[in-house]
């Protein structure tokens, strides 16, 4: 599977993990640091990668503004 962490969840931990069970990881950090959530998307889509964040803005840019996205996966906190 191929994934993109958002800069939120680049943490070299959870990429090493996904990376050690033979997936194939990239992080928004290596991409553009500074890219906004829409590019983020935009990437994640256009590569066939599960976006991987922390971020509640996303939930906006799909259900309200209904941009075009692929899979993703939000990392809650207990």
């Amino acid at each position: 599977m191929k994934f993109l962490l958002d800069v939120c969840v680049s943490s070299r931990s959870l990429q090493a993990f996904l990376a050690g069970q033979g997936h194939d990881v990239q992080s928004a950090l290596a991409i553009d640091p500074s890219a906004s959530n829409e590019q983020l998307m935009h990437v994640a889509l256009q590569d066939d990668r599960v976006l991987v964040t922390e971020d509640k803005d996303f939930g906006e840019l799909v259900f309200v503004r209904r941009l075009p996205h692929g899979p993703m996966v939000r990392l809650v906190e207990p």
